[in-house]
């Protein structure tokens, strides 16, 4: 495991919310009960990311669209980077949501983790999601995923201080790793994990049931935020 000598957090939320820019809201006629289900948006998180943003005082990013429009927690040229409502748009629409929307909120993401590792800061990026506790019939046992690489062992060391010390802090929580998906899965932080080397770039996904929220917001930001630091802290230390 390479040795950290000081780390920068970075927050973002990805699925913060659930605006229609007002040239597209005709696609989502007759549909406003899918753009407000956890298929459009993950509730609660834009507030659970502002809170442990504010606590870690660490930069967030949030990007405010349906991901029903382009999903921006997907690569260019997977199968859901358009939804079966945005899919059916001529190409050159497509182009045009990915300049106005999908590339604007990455690279200025991309542009943050560079500056700071041009400062030889290396960076832990944590992305907030939340998840339906039931998904095709089935209940999700699960309170909170940490998903992760498990070939990049800084962020294995991480994710397994980071669920110690939450169950520790709340032996009750039902803390599971990779699920209720793989960390290696496509998604922002693999590509950037692809993007800059293992040693200045870590990214941590934090996947929360959304039964919990809102109501264990301020809770669980401030174990998320305690656990972080002890994470940070134990990492520059070994």
């Amino acid at each position: 495991m390479e040795k950290l000598s000081r780390v920068n957090v970075i927050i973002t939320c990805e699925h913060a919310g659930k605006e229609i820019p007002e040239n597209y809201r005709a696609l989502f006629a007759g549909f406003q009960d899918v753009v407000n289900s956890h298929r459009g948006w993950d509730p609660g998180t834009l507030e659970l990311a502002k809170s442990i943003s504010a606590k870690l005082d660490a930069p967030l990013f949030v990007y405010p669209y349906t991901r029903l429009l382009v999903e921006p927690n997907r690569s260019e040229g997977h199968p859901k980077l358009f939804s079966e409502f945005s899919k059916i748009l001529p190409k050159k629409i497509k182009e045009d949501l990915l300049k106005e929307f999908y590339h604007p909120y990455r690279n200025k993401i991309i542009t943050e983790i560079s500056k700071l590792i041009k400062q030889k800061s290396p960076v832990l990026h944590l992305s907030i999601h939340s998840f339906t506790p039931i998904f095709d019939g089935k209940t999700r046992n699960i309170d909170i995923g940490i998903l992760y690489d498990p070939g990049q062992k800084t962020e294995k060391f991480v994710a397994g201080i980071l669920k110690k010390s939450l169950k520790r802090k709340s032996p009750g929580l039902k803390i599971r790793m990779n699920q209720p998906y793989k960390g290696k899965s496509d998604g922002f932080t693999t590509a950037l994990r692809k993007r800059f080397d293992k040693k200045n770039y870590l990214g941590i996904e934090i996947e929360v049931n959304q039964k919990l929220l809102p109501d264990k917001t301020i809770e669980l930001s401030g174990l998320l935020t305690a656990s972080m630091s002890e994470s940070m802290i134990l990492i520059t230390a070994n």
